[in-house]
């Protein structure tokens, strides 16, 4: 009789493997550093995917960029990897490059300092001044203009009679009456009458642009030092994004951050 076939013989086990130990932090970066490649390379082969030195001859032209950047590196004590790319594609110096980055962040803070600061009560006053055609002195760096503000873009006051007028150029709205009784016994200082001090394009790189100091010394007296010489020492009434509103309720004057050389303020409430 045919034997029959028995089970076919089993199989041993296989071992299973647990799942591998994540590479560390200094172990990519010891890597990286080593085979010149990215981070992201590095911690693939220590996880069992592509070599580094395969994704060098893959990518032979990145491969180059990342030469030059590790070898500014270790000419470099203190240089991070970003930063020698960044050298490399701008061809600024380190110093440059370290001036550029602190500027922009000064940019970045600036914006959010605006941004913290309610812009209600400034757009509420000057719109009050429009709705009821108010007679305004517009103090400019050079002269002073009587007339009536018509409307606001972003960056120019509209009066119906002189026209557009840019908003860096003004250093202070207040209405004619008030203007006429303040403006006399205003001290000035002859320098800076005879030669107004421009107003610098770039905000951050103006002597006051953040409104956020001012906020603590509402309803205390404040010195404002303006750029064409006019001292103004009045109450500060309060706080917008790019002005502020000095005097007594009713003889407001506004005052443009841009048009400040300084200021300081009393911790005494006025009296």
């Amino acid at each position: 009789m045919p034997s029959r076939a028995g089970p076919p013989p089993s199989r041993a086990p296989q071992a299973r493997h647990g799942p591998l130990t994540p590479p560390t932090a200094a172990q990519v970066q010891a890597l990286a550093v080593r085979e010149r490649v990215p981070a992201r390379i590095a911690k693939g082969e220590l996880e069992g995917k592509m070599k580094a030195r395969v994704w060098r001859k893959l990518h032979a032209e990145e491969a180059r960029r990342f030469d030059e950047a590790y070898q500014l590196v270790a000419r470099t004590p203190g240089l991070h990897l970003d930063d020698a790319f960044a050298l490399l594609q701008s061809g600024l110096s380190l110093d440059q490059l370290r001036a550029r980055r602190a500027r922009t962040a000064r940019r970045d803070d600036l914006r959010s300092a605006r941004r913290a600061v309610a812009p209600e009560a400034i757009d509420g006053w000057v719109q009050s001044r429009v709705a009821e055609k108010t007679a305004l002195a517009v103090v400019l760096a050079d002269r002073t203009v009587l007339d009536v503000l018509g409307g606001t873009h972003p960056l120019a006051l509209l009066l119906e009679r002189t026209g557009r007028v840019d908003k860096l150029h003004v250093i202070l709205l207040a209405r004619s009456g008030t203007w006429d009784q303040v403006q006399p016994g205003l001290p000035r200082d002859g320098r800076l009458a005879q030669r107004p001090v421009p107003v610098a394009r770039e905000p951050d790189r103006r002597p006051v642009s953040d409104p956020r100091p001012l906020l603590e010394h509402v309803g205390n007296r404040v010195r404002l030092q303006l750029r064409n010489g006019l001292v103004l020492e009045q109450p500060l009434l309060t706080v917008g994004p790019y002005d502020v509103l000095v005097g007594a309720p009713g003889e407001e004057l506004l005052v443009p951050l841009h048009a400040l050389m300084s200021w300081t303020a009393s911790e005494a409430p006025p009296g």
